[in-house]
């Protein structure tokens, strides 16, 4: 069955792109694949009948006069899959600044609210006959790792996973590749869904009892937090339309060297990675780094195991980024600290239970608190690092081999920068996303990042080969 409701946390995304007329707050991934690039009908006759399953992928969001309730699903009546798949060839020689530039213009435009909010692109002309596949879908549709999943699922491998479940679309059903979800009358007024509501609803008092005091506390806070005010830098403030974007590239056997040699996770790397980088950014710009120049929003995901929906499951922490520390290896313990203290803290179940309340009261004071809270100038957040594990093994679209996949995350609310991870086979890819007009030195940034790693990786190889007493 088809969840045809958004969650407030998924209207969330859509109450804040309308109150920002700066933002476009889509969440993305582009993959660069070997050559030869297929043509625009093979192509589409290869992944169309795969997207025909995807949740929402063919419909459109239909919001309530008022917000009396929350936003739902329903059937594009007219949904054409041509006007969602585009080409484009970049010009020669087809370097990475050209395909970055081009993402970044890509996903600064909002996406169509008539129409089903995704599109997907084929890209060709890159360096040493590759070409590339970028996604890009509303947050609304989906977190990152459901994002990362719905992508997944277009590759090669889903398809000899599900051999026989998917049926082949014909030409003449390519322009409409469904008229209608099951004709149930609604998910409301279906006994099961009723049932499966009721039972949810009696049972959220219990998991609140179970996370208790602690999930209180760490509510409080976080919103201690969001109200406090960041030291004063150049990394927040208003921003434009246009984007900029760039890549930073490490592999994941480094990173895991590191986390053996320390005894932090892959996440404490990166974030640390991020703070030598904006540690980096600040000197460069005549700033001073202290304690309380960058707090971060860091997205963690309460999704459960095993859970196949494509709704937004996510709470946050808001940690520090000990940009003050000059030193790598005391940066990335600093990190892994603080995080430890945030997870102990009860943060993100703080934010869990908050918005799994919230699902359960009435729409419109929610969207007019979002309205409100979104037009107001923030000062407490200063950038936003999400991590998303992505898959461990070689991927292949039509048979040709996905190389690298970088993420892109949206930036709006004075954030000028944004960096999203990803990991992919042994990869790990930071896409970085800047405001155009205040955040041109990004480049500079994903250098400081990859330098970072490998200070970090030298450092752990000391200490290994230290001979133990």
């Amino acid at each position: 069955m088809v969840d045809d409701n958004l969650t407030p946390l998924d209207a969330g995304f859509l109450e804040t792109e309308d109150s920002d007329r700066h933002s476009s707050l889509t969440i993305g991934m582009m993959a660069i694949l070997a050559g030869p690039v297929p043509a625009q009908d093979r192509f589409l006759e290869s992944v169309s009948h795969r997207l025909a399953t995807l949740p929402h992928a063919q419909q459109r969001v239909r919001t309530v006069p008022l917000d009396f309730s929350a936003p739902n699903w329903e059937d594009d009546p007219h949904f054409d899959i041509d006007h969602h798949f585009r080409r484009v060839a970049l010009p020669a020689p087809g370097a990475d600044e050209a395909l970055f530039g081009f993402m970044a213009r890509v996903m600064g435009h909002r996406l169509d609210r008539d129409r089903p909010l995704w599109e997907c692109w084929v890209i060709e002309g890159l360096a040493d006959g590759r070409w590339a596949v970028l996604a890009k879908m509303h947050h609304c549709m989906a977190d990152g790792i459901a994002g990362a999943r719905l992508f997944e699922s277009l590759c090669d491998e889903a398809e000899a996973d599900n051999a026989g479940a998917l049926p082949p679309v014909s030409q003449q059903s390519r322009s409409v590749l469904s008229n209608a979800v099951a004709a149930s009358g609604g998910l409301l007024f279906s006994p099961s869904a009723q049932l499966h509501l009721l039972t949810t609803v009696l049972d959220t008092p219990r998991r609140l009892a179970v996370a208790g005091f602690g999930a209180a506390r760490g509510f409080v806070r976080l919103l201690t937090e969001v109200l406090t005010p960041a030291s004063p830098t150049s990394l927040i403030g208003p921003i434009g339309k246009q984007r900029r974007y760039c890549v930073a590239r490490v592999k994941m056997s480094d990173t895991r060297e590191i986390c053996s040699a320390y005894g932090v996770t892959v996440n404490d790397v990166a974030l640390a990675a991020i703070t030598s980088g904006l540690r980096r950014i600040l000197l460069q710009r005549g700033e001073q780094p202290s304690p309380h120049t960058v707090r971060t929003l860091v997205p963690v995901s309460v999704r459960p195991t095993g859970e196949n929906s494509t709704h937004n499951r996510v709470s946050l922490m808001l940690p520090y980024l000990p940009v003050d520390i000059e030193d790598d290896v005391e940066q990335l313990r600093t990190v892994h600290e603080r995080l430890a203290t945030r997870k102990s803290g009860k943060e993100t179940e703080g934010g869990h239970a908050f918005t799994t309340l919230a699902q359960y009261g009435p729409f419109m004071p929610i969207a007019w608190a979002i309205r409100l809270a979104t037009r107001l100038p923030q000062h407490s957040v200063v950038a936003v690092a999400t991590n998303v594990p992505g898959p461990r093994h070689t991927l292949h679209v039509m048979g040709r081999e996905i190389l690298e996949i970088h993420p892109y995350v949206p930036i709006a609310l004075r954030l000028r920068i944004g960096i999203a991870i990803l990991s992919y086979s042994d990869s790990v890819s930071f896409g970085i996303t800047g405001d155009f007009d205040t955040a041109p030195d990004i480049s500079d940034l994903a250098d400081a990042i990859e330098r970072g790693v490998a200070s970090l990786l030298a450092a752990a190889r000391v200490v290994t080969s230290e001979p133990t007493t």
